[in-house]
């Protein structure tokens, strides 16, 4: 699957008390850069008359990640809807290839080469003003396909 990649250096607060990225870093991290990517590419404003609301969201971890370490989220598309986008995302250690798995579970062990975490969001595309759902805007279903097998 084609992949756009949009980084994601970790910061300082960024890491828990247990001296990893906390689990909810990692939404934010796939969050970022979706929306980055739909405003840059897509042709989203997030002012504009259609918005997109994140309606579901998951993601598996497979290993930890800490400050100073710079991510990457790889962007691919699971499926294009009338109304909606669902997005499947890796993030990835800066660097890594997305072709193996590699990660080998949550101690970290062997995940250089794969996801360190795969997520999932659900955008539905509203009319800003009320919130009913809209066809995926024409330009943003067209930089989709640039993801799409």
């Amino acid at each position: 699957m084609p992949r756009a990649r949009h980084p994601f250096p970790l910061r300082w607060n960024d890491n828990d008390q247990y001296g990893h990225a906390n689990n909810t870093v990692y939404y934010e991290a796939m969050d970022t850069a979706v929306n980055a990517w739909m405003i840059a590419r897509g042709g989203l404003d997030p002012a504009g008359d259609v918005i997109g609301l994140c309606v579901a969201s998951s993601c598996e971890f497979r290993a930890s990640a800490s400050y100073p370490e710079e991510l990457a989220v790889a962007i691919g598309v699971e499926k294009v809807g009338r109304t909606s986008l669902t997005w499947d995302l890796h993030i990835l250690r800066a660097g890594a290839t997305e072709g193996a798995d590699g990660a080998d579970g949550a101690d970290g062990a062997d995940d250089a080469a794969g996801p360190i975490a795969v997520g999932r969001f659900t955008h539905v595309f509203v009319d800003a003003a009320t919130r009913r759902p809209v066809p995926v805007p024409d330009l943003l279903r067209t930089a989709v396909a640039a993801l799409t097998d």
